[in-house]
C-alpha cells in the first residue's frame, strides 16, 4: 500500500512530492491516518539548515510535526487501556524522550538529553498520509463535538510552546495586576500567546508587538488590550508609544515568539527592574544582553522549548473548554513548498494547515 508524503532529500531544496509505502507499526505503536498537519516557520528552517548541526537527519526524511489523525491501526502491545481503538481522534505529542534521563523522568521529554527524537526531525513526520507513532505519544480526543483536526493539530506546537513561556513567566511571579507583559511577534504562536496572556495573567496588560497591522489586528481579536507596531521604530520610540498607552516606559515581562536579534536585544532594553523575558522564538542564532544593567535590575532570562505531555493536556483542556481561539487557513498538500516559501517571507498570518481529508 502507497501514500502520498513530501520528502526533503536535501538542504536549501524543495521537498519531493512522492508515493511511498506506508510503514507498519511495531508493536507498542500506532498506524494514524492523518487528517490534518500544521505547516510550522520551523520546517522551513529545517530545510534551509537552521537545525543542521543540531539535529543531524537521515536523507530523505518527511518533515511535519504538527499532526492530528485518526487510529488507522494498531501494534499488539497496545494495551486496551491507552482507548486507541480504530477510528478514535488523535493528536501527536511530538517529543518523544528516550525515558531514561533525569528530563524524561522528570516528564520533559521535550528536553531530553538521551537518545529522544523529535517527529519530523527524523522519525517521519505529517507531511504525509499515515505516521507511525508510538501508543504513549498520543493524546486521544474523546466526544463528538469537538474542534476540527485543522484546530487541533497547530495546538501541538504553536498552540503549546507559548503556553509553557507563559507559564514560566507566570510561576516566576512576574505576571498580575498592575503589571504589563508583552507578547512579540504575532505570528503562529503570538496569536496563541496573547491568549494566554490573558488567560494566566493575572489581570495583567497585554500589549502585542508585532510588524504588520494585518497581524497585530488579529493581536486584537485575540484580546491583547494595546499593539505596537515595532518595524523601523527605535526602542526610544518604543518607549515613547509605551507610555502613550500605559503610562509607563517599561515593561515587566516579555514572550518572546520571535527570537530574533533585533527582538530579543530589544526586550531587554524595554525590561523593569525584576523584570523577565521568556524566549520560544527560534529566527536568531544568539542573543546579547547588556551586562551591568541586567544585573543591577536582576532581570531574568527563560529559555522555554516546546512544551511537555501535561502541558499539552492543558492546552487540549482549555481549547475544548472554549478558551482558545485559532487563526488558520486549510491549504492543500500539493502546495506544501509553495507555503512553505510564504512562511519563510513572514508572510503567513496565524497558522497554515495541512489537511488531507
Amino acid at each position: 500500500m502507497q501514500m502520498r508524503a513530501a520528502r526533503m532529500h536535501g538542504y536549501r531544496e524543495p521537498l519531493r512530492l512522492e508515493e511511498v509505502p506506508v510503514p507498519r507499526p511495531g508493536r507498542d505503536e500506532v498506524l494514524v491516518k492523518v487528517a490534518a498537519t500544521g505547516m510550522c516557520r520551523s520546517d522551513y528552517q529545517l530545510l534551509d539548515g537552521y537545525f543542521r548541526d543540531g539535529l543531524p537527519m537521515e536523507l530523505p526524511a518527511i518533515p511535519g510535526h504538527e499532526v492530528a489523525g485518526r487510529v488507522a491501526e494498531t501494534g499488539a502491545d497496545v494495551p486496551d487501556a491507552a482507548g486507541l481503538a480504530e477510528g478514535e481522534l488523535v493528536v501527536v505529542d511530538a517529543n518523544w524522550g528516550d525515558g531514561t534521563c533525569r528530563q524524561c523522568h522528570e516528564g520533559n521529554e521535550q528536553l531530553c538529553t538521551g537518545d529522544g527524537a523529535l517527529l519530523g526531525f527524523g522519525p517521519p513526520g505529517g507531511f504525509a498520509e499515515y505516521v507511525v507513532v508510538p501508543y504513549r505519544h498520543l493524546v486521544r480526543i474523546p466526544g463528538t463535538d469537538v474542534p476540527a483536526p485543522s484546530a487541533l493539530a497547530p495546538l501541538t506546537d504553536a498552540g503549546l510552546t507559548p503556553y509553557r513561556g507563559m507559564k514560566k513567566l507566570r510561576d516566576a511571579g512576574k505576571l498580575g495586576a498592575g503589571r504589563t507583559v508583552v507578547v512579540n511577534g504575532i505570528g503562529g504562536l503570538g496569536s496563541y500567546g496573547v491568549q494566554y496572556a490573558k488567560l494566566l495573567g493575572g489581570g495583567a496588560t497585554v500589549v502585542a508587538f508585532g510588524r504588520t497591522d494585518e497581524k497585530l489586528a488579529v493581536a486584537t481579536d485575540r484580546g491583547a488590550d494595546h499593539v505596537v507596531n515595532t518595524r523601523d521604530r527605535s526602542v526610544e520610540e518604543v518607549r515613547d508609544e509605551l507610555e502613550r498607552l500605559t503610562g509607563e516606559r517599561s515593561v515587566h515581562a516579555v514572550l518572546d515568539c520571535a527570537g530574533a536579534e533585533e527582538s530579543t536585544s530589544m526586550a531587554f532594553s524595554l525590561l523593569a527592574a525584576e523584570g523577565a523575558l521568556a524566549c520560544v522564538g527560534l529566527m536568531g542564532e544568539r542573543i546579547t544582553v547588556p551586562q551591568f544593567p541586567s544585573v543591577a535590575t536582576e532581570l531574568s532570562y527563560f529559555g522555554s522549548f516546546w512544551g511537555n505531555h501535561n502541558d499539552l493536556t492543558e492546552v487540549l483542556a482549555l481549547a475544548a473548554a472554549g478558551h482558545v481561539q485559532h487563526t488558520v487557513t486549510e491549504v492543500k498538500f500539493d502546495d506544501v513548498n509553495e507555503n512553505l516559501e510564504a512562511l519563510g517571507r513572514g508572510d503567513v498570518v496565524g497558522r497554515q494547515v495541512i489537511v488531507w481529508d
